[in-house]
């Protein structure tokens, strides 16, 4: 009688804390999947049998004529938003209420991540947010335009020294390198040069702070959202002791370099030291030509009618924003132009067109590139949003609901979904820019969508590379301005072509949480005859 009474424990204890949480949406009334025991929708990319976009696409293919459904990233129910107009509703009108990203690392078990301005929360990251924003306007992306341009350069420069017809190379690890040099001098003040000097510590290190295709970081990983509390008593932190300890030194170094020798550069470290001396300034908005259509549009939600603080700025909290800048910019931004590389390799057409009007904005500029002139390459600009539809910066995004919210019926076959203090949203940014509904023949490249005529027909917020609302990418016109900089410059000298290495159609890698391809992005740069 004993062992039956532990059995019908043991079955109410398995319903009670790994079943019944799988029900959730149900009893919401919220269509949902199949979640897999414990792991929830999250069992492929755990057991790697399918990427985390594919994962994105399955959850938003669960219902595909709802505004929402419901998927459960291992335990935890979370709102898959589907209507454009919803997202608009949730990250715009009603912003208040989902001010927030979810925090998976403590802030005091891994500084480093904890206060950087994606991790922050409420009022600390409206104060950083405002902090930040005025090193990513036109203007400053203009001034820092000329040290962009020599990177690109040099680049360009690094492999017409190597006098082959065809260099074949692996773009992930060759756009790494020139991000890494990018945003070394632009948020860190530290000149390099990876494609000469290969193994400098910087980018080593940058190396290490975003390889996620190891199978112990995937699992310290996942246990971030399975055993959040117990990573917090033993301090887990996601950047490694090494990493920590070089980007601190670094900034302390670099800081402490500037005040003794009365430096001032126009870049994120100046801006903080001036934020930490005088407090929080807005920059006033000017009208010099921005960096694309895919360019996040920012709000005056976060600043204009919204109180700003005066709070102590450590060197820790300068720290923290410039080594998020520098992990986005590595892998992210270096990521987009290996889709761009990849498209254009398969497409010789639409590179032959692109390369005619960089030829023609050379010679207009007196071959001598202008951010201006960089600014009116309408093709250049369509190539990058359309890569940036099919193979979005971010595969999705979530927002952390911050008080109690219903999402009001508007078809009758909803009710009213409240949602409690805490619960989770996902924007499905792969997903939706991939619906033949917002997007026909979604896996078609083409630049057309994004024509002078057809982007005043996209759906809005139907397109959304950077995210939505005042807690979009901040980095946004930086990353496209690098990225047209080094295009420009690579399509100048040499055409993207196809090697026998290269993998068509593309895969996606199964083994990492970041968009990248399966067996690598190899193709060549063949020289082009003038």
């Amino acid at each position: 009688m004993l062992w039956v009474l532990i059995g019908i424990i043991a079955i109410a204890i398995t319903y009670v804390f790994l079943i019944r949480p799988h029900k959730y949406w149900i009893q919401k009334g919220v269509k949902q999947g199949k979640p897999a025991f414990i792991l929830g929708d999250n069992w492929g990319t755990v057991l790697r049998k399918h990427s985390f976009a594919d994962m994105v696409q399955m959850v938003y293919n669960i219902s595909s004529d709802s505004r929402y459904c419901g998927m459960y990233q291992f335990f935890l129910p979370t709102l898959v938003l589907r209507d454009p107009d919803l997202i608009k509703q949730i990250t715009v009108k009603d912003f208040d209420h989902f001010v927030n990203h979810r925090s998976f690392i403590p802030e005091d078990s891994d500084p480093l991540w904890g206060k950087n301005v994606f991790a922050l929360k409420n009022q600390k990251w409206r104060d950083m947010r405002t902090t930040l924003s005025p090193a990513f306007t036109s203007s400053k992306m203009k001034y820092m335009f000329s040290l962009i341009t020599e990177s690109g350069e040099q680049f360009a420069q690094h492999f017409l020294k190597q006098n082959k017809d065809v260099i074949t190379i692996e773009m992930k690890d060759t756009f790494t390198r020139f991000t890494n040099d990018v945003i070394a001098n632009t948020a860190f003040g530290v000149k390099c040069d990876s494609l000469g000097d290969r193994n400098n510590e910087f980018y080593l290190m940058g190396k290490d702070a975003t390889d996620f295709s190891s199978l112990w970081k995937n699992i310290k990983f996942i246990g971030y959202f399975l055993f959040p509390q117990l990573y917090k008593i033993f301090n887990v932190t996601l950047f490694s002791k090494a990493v920590g300890d070089f980007f601190i030194k670094l900034i302390k170094d670099n800081i402490a370099g500037r005040t003794k020798h009365g430096i001032v550069r126009p870049d994120m470290i100046n801006l903080l030291l001036e934020a930490r001396t005088n407090g929080f300034k807005q920059e006033e908005l000017t009208n010099i030509q921005d960096t694309g259509f895919a360019t996040a549009k920012e709000t005056e939600s976060v600043g204009k009618n919204t109180k700003i603080t005066k709070q102590e700025i450590t060197d820790i909290d300068i720290t923290a924003q410039a080594l998020i800048f520098f992990f986005a910019g590595f892998d992210t931004v270096s990521s987009l132009m290996c889709f761009i590389s990849y498209e254009l390799g398969i497409h010789p057409d639409i590179q032959e067109r692109l390369r005619q009007e960089v030829d023609e904005t050379f010679e207009n500029c007196n071959r001598k590139l202008t951010y201006e002139a960089l600014m009116s390459m309408k093709y250049l600009d369509m190539v990058v949003s359309e890569t940036l539809r099919k193979w979005p910066a971010s595969v999705a995004v979530d927002r952390v609901c911050t008080k109690p919210y219903t999402i009001e019926p508007k078809t009758s076959d909803e009710v009213p979904l409240h949602l409690e203090k805490n619960a989770v949203v996902w924007l499905p940014i792969y997903a939706l820019h991939r619906d033949p509904k917002y997007f026909p023949e979604p896996d078609r490249f083409d630049p057309e969508r994004f024509n002078d005529e057809n982007k005043s027909k996209i759906i809005p917020y139907s397109y959304i590379p950077f995210g939505s609302g005042p807690r979009n990418c901040i980095g946004s016109r930086f990353a496209l301005l690098e990225t047209k900089v080094l295009f420009f410059h690579i399509l100048l000298h040499f055409e993207i072509v196809p090697v026998a290495k290269t993998q068509i159609p593309l895969h996606l890698n199964r083994k990492s949480f970041t968009m990248t391809a399966e067996n690598g992005f190899w193709l060549g740069l063949k020289r082009r005859e003038k």
